[in-house]
């Protein structure tokens, strides 16, 4: 069986979205988002000083404004996809943009 895995152009895009969120709305040095790639899932973890989080989870579904999204819960230690009752998922739209500002107002 082949393992799955995102194409190596996405990740680049994904790569620029969370640079780009990082610079034009995080704007600290110190505190950041560091995208983390296992398969078909970008693990969005935030880096406080020495300090790394995770924060949430995206799967990728073959199109840039689909991707599914699941949140990290410290009570249980898991990505939980079906959780919608946080702050910030009013911005869960099927984008990386979207995932990020979830998990940004979630774990502020």
């Amino acid at each position: 069986m082949t393992r799955q895995s995102i194409p190596v152009e996405v990740k680049r895009q994904v790569d620029e979205i969370v640079e780009r969120f990082n610079d034009e709305i995080i704007q600290d040095a110190h505190r950041f988002f560091v995208p983390r790639y296992r398969g078909l899932y970008v693990y969005l973890d935030r880096r406080d000083g020495h300090i790394v989080s995770q924060r949430g989870r995206i799967k990728y579904t073959g199109a840039m404004d689909e991707w599914e999204f699941a949140i990290f819960k410290y009570s249980s230690e898991t990505y939980d996809p079906d959780e919608w009752m946080f702050p910030g998922s009013q911005y869960l739209n099927g984008t990386v943009e979207g995932a990020l500002k979830a998990c940004a107002a979630a774990y502020s």
